[in-house]
């Protein structure tokens, strides 16, 4: 069903469609909303010499429909690498067309890449028709309480 379109590494240029992309994406997770410099900060992530983080994008008739953000983190109990997918988003009327696939099989691809043993990562657990669509991909649930701790600028 991928017409049309295509998956790749996201460009400085893309820095505002993504930033909407991961607004609408946190609205649709319930989440706070994103902050307003976020293009900046994630170009900042993103593009430096050495980045904190990778993102690939679904670009169809010129327009940004997807994207999958991941990071490089460390499994202490396995001592190996793995990939944080932190992001796989696809706007509404494109779901079911076979992108988010698409993307989870590149990022798989880039975890190989990068030598990570495996991709990690979270979704709301109301969220069924994630939980359906990554066990359809084979991968496993792991339950646990994810947990936020907020730092004060002061370090406290």
């Amino acid at each position: 069903m991928l017409t049309g379109g295509a998956i790749r590494p996201a460009t400085p240029a893309d820095l505002p469609a993504l930033a909407r992309l991961c607004a609408a994406h946190a609205e649709f997770e319930r989440a706070d909303p994103v902050p307003a410099d976020l293009a900046d900060r994630l170009g900042t992530a993103l593009f430096a010499a050495a980045p904190r983080a990778w993102c690939l994008v679904v670009e169809r008739a010129g327009e940004l429909i997807g994207y999958a953000s991941f990071s490089r983190e460390f499994s202490t109990w396995q001592a190996a690498d793995h990939l944080h997918l932190d992001c796989l988003f696809v706007t509404e009327p494109h779901r079911g067309g076979g992108w988010g696939g698409a993307l989870l099989a590149a990022v798989r691809g880039s975890a190989a890449d990068l030598g990570a043993a495996e991709v990690q990562w979270q979704t709301p657990e109301w969220n069924a028709d994630a939980i359906r669509f990554y066990r359809r991909a084979g991968a496993v649930g792991r339950p646990k309480v994810r947990f936020a701790l907020p730092v004060a600028a002061d370090g406290s």
